[in-house]
């Protein structure tokens, strides 16, 4: 919101429909959701100039925690290979930054972690999810 429809004008925005896995950092829905607390917490302490209307400090966030989640499964062997073996094999990881119902599922033949995600539209002040969760498969 912060980087790309507040420059552009919010009023100019209304109606736009898009997708989105994470939890917006300034959708009031979330302003006490446990996992966006959190990572205000984490902001507050490193970075506490940064912008919270930016998603891009929340996506860092999100990639930390899954890479955070793949190290603790490598245990005290490290090595790229066994790295990239942790990291295909994450079974319905949650990350508390990302949307209610969306979990990291990548394999040795699909990188992706996500593959889900839910229709939002914009009110003019902050996003309305809608529908069910999307999947989809990338060949």
């Amino acid at each position: 919101m912060g980087v790309v429809i507040a420059p552009a004008g919010m009023e100019k925005a209304v109606g736009l429909t898009t997708a989105a896995y994470m939890k917006d950092p300034t959708d009031p829905a979330w302003a006490q959701d446990a996992g966006m607390l959190e990572w205000r917490a984490f902001m507050a302490k490193y970075m506490p100039d940064a912008d919270l209307t930016d998603a891009n400090p929340v996506y860092g966030y999100t990639a930390a925690r899954a890479m955070e989640q793949v190290l603790r499964q490598c245990g005290a062997d490290a090595g790229r290979e066994n790295i990239m073996r942790q990291a295909a094999s994450l079974k319905d990881v949650e990350i508390a930054t990302l949307l209610p119902g969306i979990k990291l599922n990548p394999s040795p033949t699909n990188y992706r972690p996500i593959r889900q995600m839910q229709l939002q539209r914009f009110n003019g002040k902050t996003y309305d999810r809608f529908g069910t969760l999307m999947s989809g498969e990338v060949s």
